[in-house]
């Protein structure tokens, strides 16, 4: 999955890039309300982490243009989790209406925003808690572990987000252009096979922890589909 962190204090903001990377999301950082909403309509994100108090342009101001404006390539509007030092009630209530899904109050723990934001994410995934399944496939979000009937496997952060990604998307085809856009960031290269080496080593650590099929079916000229019940 693929996040916007929009906070204009620089150590918390590559704290947080730092903590959501090693939780297998990929991370892009905007440092004020422009640049945020601005990487908001050139990049399909799955979730925003909002700062209220930006300069320039407020949170509140660029979670109602998130609302109300386009999304590139028809993508569906992204999750806003607010994130702000104001208490106060009226602000909270402020921030919902303005259209976030979910508000932290600052100075938080960094597991408590980590459990928002899979929850959030859940809401168009498939219900179960941060466990993933698919036949013999099974990815805990909350523990980092992914196994296949019951043999762990041992995975790079990105084989592990490519794997999240599809099995919350399960009898889809996903394109590489889908994956490129919510599995990697916005320093990815387009022009790389980058997309096409993830599967394939994913594909290898499949196929050693046993099964009958490879899990991770090749559609001709659309991308990639997780087998129903492999």
């Amino acid at each position: 999955m693929r996040l916007l962190v929009v906070e204009d204090e620089p150590d918390l903001a590559d704290a947080l890039a730092r903590g959501l990377r090693r939780e297998g999301y990929a991370v892009d950082v905007a440092r004020d309300g422009e640049e945020g909403y601005v990487k908001a309509q050139v990049y399909p994100y799955d979730l925003v982490c909002l700062d209220l108090g930006l300069p320039g342009l407020d949170g509140r101001a660029v979670c109602r243009r998130l609302r109300a404006g386009a999304r590139p390539e028809g993508a569906p509007r992204p999750r806003i989790l607010m994130l702000t030092a104001r208490d106060a009630l009226e602000d909270r209530i402020g921030g919902l209406d303005d259209g976030a899904d979910d508000y932290l109050v600052k100075p938080f723990a960094f597991d408590e925003l980590v459990a928002r934001i899979r929850a959030l994410l859940r809401r168009d995934s498939q219900p179960g808690g941060s466990v993933l399944r698919a036949g013999e496939l099974e990815l805990d979000a909350s523990r980092h572990e992914a196994r296949r009937g019951g043999v762990p496997l041992s995975l790079t952060p990105k084989e592990f987000a490519l794997l999240r990604y599809l099995l919350s998307r399960p009898g889809e085809v996903v394109s590489e252009g889908q994956l490129l856009a919510h599995v990697w960031d916005e320093n990815a290269d387009p022009r790389t096979r980058t997309v096409r080496v993830t599967v394939m080593t994913l594909r290898r650590k499949l196929a050693a922890a046993g099964g009958a099929l490879q899990p991770i079916e090749t559609v001709v000229g659309a991308g990639y589909r997780l087998r129903d019940g492999a």
